[in-house]
């Protein structure tokens, strides 16, 4: 099955942050304080895959106020921060939307994210993730994390489930 038929399936995206919604750069103050730089493409792809059907959740390791406004900002509702074992709160979420494996894209970049990049029916690479990472991908994006990879996925899954132009029709 190639990559646009499996992405027709897709009802849920499921994103780290680190690395896949930011460049993976931190910058600490001296405060303690952090900042993070979301792509404001990125957003509205995440904003346009939920305005179609699509459910978007992010799981992430980290605990960040600046991802849990992001994460409001973006009106994602299934949102995971601080979780060490990311495959638990994956199947929870399985169970409560009725749906599969097949059913899900994963976009990662690092290490971490192997046990659920072999779980989804579409695993996702950016393109700056790690080699281990790359191998397990059934697509690799063309754009570095925080820098576009996650509008290159929303546009992936909305025109192979043909929803594209009703996008292009509600917001033009």
């Amino acid at each position: 099955m190639d990559v646009n038929e499996i992405a027709a399936r897709i009802k849920l995206v499921i994103l780290d942050v680190d690395g896949v919604m930011t460049d993976g750069s931190i910058i600490i103050h001296d405060d303690g304080s952090e900042t993070r730089i979301f792509d404001i493409k990125d957003g509205l792809g995440t904003v346009a895959l939920q305005m179609l059907g699509v459910e978007v959740a992010i799981i992430t390791s980290k605990k960040s106020g600046a991802v849990a406004r992001r994460a409001e900002e973006l009106r994602i509702k299934r949102f995971h921060e601080g979780v060490r074992k990311k495959v638990p709160v994956y199947e929870q979420m399985l169970e409560e939307m009725g749906i599969t494996d097949e059913e899900v894209c994963y976009v990662g970049d690092d290490l971490n994210d192997l046990g659920m990049m072999k779980r989804v029916g579409l695993p996702v690479a950016v393109a700056d993730a790690v080699p281990e990472i790359k191998a397990v991908a059934r697509y690799v994006t063309k754009a570095p994390g925080g820098r576009g990879a996650v509008r290159e996925v929303a546009e992936l899954i909305l025109k192979a489930q043909g929803k594209w132009e009703a996008l292009l029709a509600k917001i033009g």
